[in-house]
C-alpha cells in the first residue's frame, strides 16, 4: 500500500510502517501535537508514517458514547495534519456516502472490522481511487480476507492492505492468531492493529476494556512474524481520551517502543 502514497517518508528504509494517532479526532491542537511528536520519532527511526484519526465513530456500544466533534470539522483537521507535516492520513468510514466525503480530505480509507463484508461499502471506497485498508472481522478466518481484497481489486483499485485486529475469544475478549499474518500476506500487505487486538469488548458497563500492558508483547510478535506495518492508537493521556482510552498507548511511551521494534525488524531482515 505505501508504494502508492507519494507523501509518505522513508519508503525505502526497509523498516515496518506505522499507522498511529488518537482513536478519534478530539480537536485541532491535540491532533497536531500528537502528529508532531510521532513525526519526530518516525523520522529518527526512519519509519514510514500515516496519521490516523476517526472523524466519526458509528459503532459505539451505547447511544450516549462520544461520536464526533463534527464530521467536516474533523475531516478539516485531518487535512491540516497532512498538509502541516506533509504526511498521509487515514480515517475509517461507516457508510457508502462517507467514502467520497472522506476521500476529499485523507489518503487512506479504512473499513471497520464489523463492516468488511459490506460489498457496497468496499466498492464505494475502491472507486474513490484512494488506498483502502480492510480490517479483518473478529469473526473471520485469515483465508476469508482474500475475498474482501478481491472486491476492491475487482472494482479497479489495487491499493489495498489488510489490518489484523484479533478474533473473538469468548464473549468479552480477543486473541491474535499470528499464523494468519503470513497467510494474509499472500493477498495484500498486512498491518497488525496492536491496540485494538488488546480490547476487551462487550463489557457489562457498555464501555470497552483493554490490556495496554501487553502492547509491547503483541507488537514485537507481529514484527517477528513478518507484519508489514503496525497500527497503534496513542494519546497524551488515555485516561481522559474520549474513545477507546482503555487500550491506547500513552504518547510518551511510544518512542521507546518504536526503538525496540526497529531492532526486532533489523534482526529478522
Amino acid at each position: 500500500m505505501i508504494q502508492y502514497l507519494d507523501n509518505i517518508h522513508h519508503k525505502n528504509s526497509k523498516n515496518f510502517f506505522l499507522i498511529a494517532g488518537p482513536c478519534i479526532i478530539e480537536g485541532e491542537e491535540m491532533a497536531l501535537k500528537i502528529a508532531e511528536k510521532i513525526v519526530e520519532m518516525t523520522n529518527k527511526y526512519e519509519i514510514p508514517y500515516i496519521f490516523k484519526g476517526s472523524f466519526k465513530k458509528a459503532n459505539r456500544s451505547r447511544v450516549d458514547s462520544f461520536t464526533t466533534i463534527g464530521e467536516e470539522k474533523s475531516l478539516e483537521i485531518l487535512r491540516k495534519v497532512g498538509e502541516t507535516f506533509n504526511i498521509p492520513t487515514t480515517t475509517d468510514i461507516h457508510e457508502n456516502e462517507h467514502a467520497a466525503l472522506a476521500a476529499q480530505y485523507v489518503d487512506v480509507l479504512q473499513i471497520p472490522a464489523f463492516l468488511v463484508r459490506q460489498t457496497d461499502l468496499l466498492i464505494a471506497a475502491a472507486k474513490t481511487g484512494k488506498c483502502v485498508s480492510l480490517k479483518k472481522g473478529q469473526f473471520l478466518s485469515p483465508e476469508s480476507m482474500q475475498f474482501a481484497v478481491q472486491k476492491v481489486n475487482d472494482s479497479g483499485n489495487p491499493k489495498t492492505a489488510i489490518i489484523e485486529r484479533g478474533n473473538s475469544f469468548g464473549y468479552t475478549d480477543l486473541v491474535v492468531d499470528f499464523r494468519g499474518i503470513p497467510t494474509m500476506r499472500n493477498y495484500a500487505p498486512v498491518i497488525l492493529d496492536v491496540t485494538h487486538s488488546l480490547q476487551q469488548p462487550n463489557q457489562s458497563s457498555g464501555v470497552t476494556g483493554g490490556r495496554p500492558e501487553l502492547i509491547e508483547t503483541i507488537a514485537k510478535a507481529g514484527i517477528a512474524v513478518g507484519a508489514d506495518g503496525l497500527f497503534i492508537e496513542t494519546h497524551p493521556d488515555p485516561s481522559v481520551a474520549l474513545s477507546d482510552g482503555a487500550n491506547m498507548l500513552r504518547l510518551d511511551k511510544l518512542e521507546e517502543l518504536l526503538q525496540k521494534l526497529t531492532r526486532v525488524r533489523e534482526a529478522i531482515l
